[in-house]
């Protein structure tokens, strides 16, 4: 699934599903970073209202998301815990190229962006395949989707600001690159712990 190297352990959905209310506030956060991940991005790319409109819809989706988890958490009689820091997402963060060309930091940035999507659409794929809970293994389903439609339109972005065929070379490196950050991670319970 989008070329990932090394996919994850079927056995991270029992860690999961041993702490549910944990993963469930994690995955809140992870929509809301999203979101703002988005935005971002938006803020970069004023001149091309086509993508800005994408991403916004991208943002609101993602918003839309974190509403959802929320909603399960609240009707669960969960406690909605306080955002976490993800060790994974700042570990990709530190492979963004910096100080180039402008258009270089906002193609990397959009493959950033697919990374954490395909990352997050394969978790998605394991629960829904090991876990019991049956709303959750539709809920995620549903979002297995969506994650991979963003991961979809980031690429395509990504291809479209700059060059294709060094975009692909970049993606590969970045396939690379959480290849060897993903092997520390999937023995906690959260979206990508």
């Amino acid at each position: 699934m989008f070329k990932l190297k090394l996919p994850t352990d079927p056995r991270w959905a029992n860690i999961a599903e041993d702490n549910i209310q944990e993963i469930l506030t994690d995955h809140a956060w992870c929509e809301q970073k999203a979101a703002t991940n988005a935005i971002g991005l938006i803020t970069m790319l004023p001149e091309r209202p086509d993508i800005v409109t994408e991403l916004l819809a991208i943002a609101q989706e993602e918003l839309e998301h974190f509403g959802q988890v929320l909603e399960i958490i609240k009707k669960r009689g969960y406690k909605f815990g306080r955002t976490r820091k993800d060790d994974y997402v700042n570990e990709l963060v530190n492979f963004i190229q910096k100080g180039g060309h402008r258009d270089t930091l906002i193609v990397d940035k959009m493959l950033f962006a697919a990374m954490i999507e395909a990352r997050s659409c394969e978790r998605f794929k394991v629960l829904t395949e090991n876990i019991k809970d049956e709303e959750l293994k539709t809920f995620y389903k549903e979002l297995m989707i969506s994650e991979a439609n963003h991961y979809t339109t980031f690429i395509g972005f990504a291809r479209e600001l700059g060059n294709p065929e060094q975009v692909n070379k970049r993606w590969e490196e970045w396939l690379e690159y959480e290849a060897k950050i993903i092997k520390s991670y999937g023995n906690k319970e959260t979206i990508h712990g």
